[in-house]
Parts: C-alpha cells; sequence; structure tokens
C-alpha cells in the first residue's frame, strides 16, 4: 500500500478549496482519503493553508511521499511557521 500525500478538491467550479489527504496512490483523486490533515485555498488573502505539521511528519515517517505541489506548500509552510512570532502566554 502505497501513500501519497495529496490535494483532494471540494470547492465549487471558478471556487477551488482543497483538502491536503494522505491517500492511497492509485486511488481517484476525490477517492475517500486515509486521513485528512489540512486545508489549502488557493484565493485566500491572507492565510493560504492550514496544516497539521505533527501529523504530516508522521506520515512522512511512515514513508508517505507528497506530490511536487504539496512538498513545495509544505516547504513554504514550514518556513512561515518558523518566521511567525510565538504566541504569548496568557
Amino acid at each position: 500500500m502505497a501513500l501519497k500525500i495529496r490535494l483532494t478538491r471540494v470547492g465549487t467550479k471558478h471556487e477551488p478549496h482543497y483538502r491536503v489527504v494522505i491517500a492511497e496512490a492509485r486511488s481517484r483523486r476525490d477517492g475517500a482519503p486515509v486521513e485528512s490533515i489540512g486545508t489549502y485555498n488557493p484565493r485566500a488573502k491572507g492565510e493560504q493553508v492550514k496544516l497539521d505539521l505533527a501529523r504530516v511528519d508522521y506520515w512522512l515517517g511512515k514513508g508517505a511521499l507528497p506530490t511536487d505541489t504539496l512538498n513545495a506548500i509544505i516547504k513554504r509552510y514550514r518556513r512561515s511557521a518558523a518566521a511567525a512570532p510565538a504566541a504569548p502566554a496568557a
């Protein structure tokens, strides 16, 4: 069972929204995922990506391969998460 980290489309026509999912490599694009680990909205002005980096690292450790697009998105998200200041404790 080869797993991929990829996008699945959930938006309407001309309004793309995507979920970042773990899915079997041979399943169809919008098929049932193993797990959903985030969202991607390419048309958003502010924060486009929301990812659970702990789950991304878990699945990468298990051998899941990200698509080229997701690899770039994950790298960019890690850079922005590291640059963002930590929230002050309440």
